[in-house]
């Protein structure tokens, strides 16, 4: 009985190795088609930048504080969702240039007596990311040779009656865009 049993257990050694020995050599090819990759969110944006500065936001309107506003969001936004670090100019590797280009607000509807019931308010920004060498690092994904930036705006509605200013829809707008701006930051695929 020892020799019926031994000869099936040189049998399935060979095999066994041939599976280890493949199960290696299959490992290791794939784990070299993984050496590029990035863990966390780093892998996202592009590796060649460190540091961003963020100059104090351009504003053509009349809303004064949509500037400050928008600085801020950006820069919260860049610290939290971004492997970057928001420094001075001096030791940037790149430089996000924002100019709030227009804040409108349409009346959507009226009572009786002509007060706005509901109103629809927009804001327009440009943003243009740029490399310490000059070079764009945001592109627009339809007219890529474009060198002014990327247009982005956002559009919120509010009811008056409803306890709701255009100040907080403002505010709303100016976070949703500076989201997109650091969204539009990532490295294309």
């Amino acid at each position: 009985m020892c020799f019926l049993i031994q000869p099936a257990r040189l049998h399935l050694r060979p095999a066994a190795s041939l599976w280890w020995a493949s199960a290696l050599i299959v490992m290791t090819v794939g784990g070299a088609g993984c050496a590029p990759y990035q863990f966390g969110n780093a892998g996202l944006f592009p590796s060649g930048i460190r540091t961003v500065h963020v100059p104090s936001v351009r504003n053509e309107t009349f809303r004064h504080e949509l500037g400050p506003q928008l600085h801020e969001a950006l820069v919260r936004e860049i610290e939290m969702r971004t492997p970057y670090k928001v420094t001075d100019s001096s030791v940037a590797d790149s430089t996000l240039v924002c100019t709030i280009q227009s804040e409108i607000k349409h009346v959507l509807t009226e009572t009786d007596s002509d007060d706005p019931r509901a109103l629809d308010a927009a804001v327009v920004v440009n943003a243009n990311w740029i490399g310490r060498g000059g070079v764009a690092l945001m592109q627009d994904s339809v007219i890529p040779e474009k060198l002014s930036g990327i247009t982005f705006s956002s559009d919120s509605r509010m009811v008056p009656e409803a306890g709701q200013s255009i100040d907080t829809t403002n505010l709303e707008n100016v976070e949703f865009i500076a989201s997109r701006i650091v969204s539009q930051m990532e490295s294309r695929w």
